[in-house]
């Protein structure tokens, strides 16, 4: 089994050194994959059993994430999105399904006329913060818990006014703040399609693997 690490590796960067640790916890085979060599390529990622769409937006390239995306969505490849990943899932889904074409992100082009993802109230770099669960989604089944506490690192997040026509196309949040502000989505449809504003990855789980990464090395498993 192989796994594409989409995202522009920095050693320096804790949430890619959380990220490698996670998979080397796993026993997985997970490998960076460049944003800019997806963009000139997509097709890429049909070696992959799956992949992860990092944290660390700005991306090198955004049109190699949201390229990434796609082909994950277009194919049912499974996926996993975490903190810039979830906010290019967003974007790529705006554009692409709900009929957004303008759709964009305040972080690289604030200038847009459709920002789908947007500064955050406050900050949430180097927070821990409660993630409520809907009951009946995959979110729940993995977790097995209605509220968990997890790792941030971002300043970006859903902008609500397009919230409910992303519903409307088929999107399904699926995990909250405390104020209803949207920190876990899906795609039902899809074997596995999730994505997270926090970072699992860099969550303290002492010996214990996090329990949406286990479920997306699982999916990735059985897909092969």
């Amino acid at each position: 089994m192989l796994i594409a690490i989409v995202g522009d590796h920095d050693p320096d960067n804790p949430t890619h050194v959380a990220t490698d640790s996670a998979f080397a916890q796993l026993g997985v085979d997970a490998r960076w994959v460049p944003t800019p060599a997806v963009g000139d390529d997509p097709s890429l990622l049909a070696d992959y059993d799956g992949v992860l769409v990092a944290p660390g937006s700005p991306y090198v390239s955004m049109e190699g994430a949201l390229g990434a995306i796609r082909y994950t969505r277009e194919h049912d490849l499974p996926l996993l999105g975490t903190c810039g990943g979830f906010q290019h899932v967003v974007i790529e889904f705006a554009r692409n399904v709900a009929g957004i074409r303008d759709a964009d992100h305040a972080e690289t082009n604030p200038q847009a006329s459709e920002l789908v993802c947007v500064p955050l109230a406050c900050s949430l770099v180097g927070q821990q913060h409660p993630v409520l669960i809907e009951a009946g989604t995959l979110a729940a089944k993995l977790y097995q818990v209605v509220e968990t506490v997890e790792p941030f690192f971002c300043s970006f997040g859903l902008n609500p006014s397009y919230q409910g026509v992303l519903e409307q196309a088929g999107m399904r949040f699926t995990g909250f703040d405390k104020n209803r502000e949207p920190r876990i989505l899906e795609l039902p449809e899809h074997r596995f399609f999730l994505a997270t504003l926090y970072v699992p990855q860099a969550a303290r789980t002492q010996n214990r693997p996090h329990p949406l990464l286990v479920g997306f090395v699982d999916a990735c498993r059985r897909r092969r």
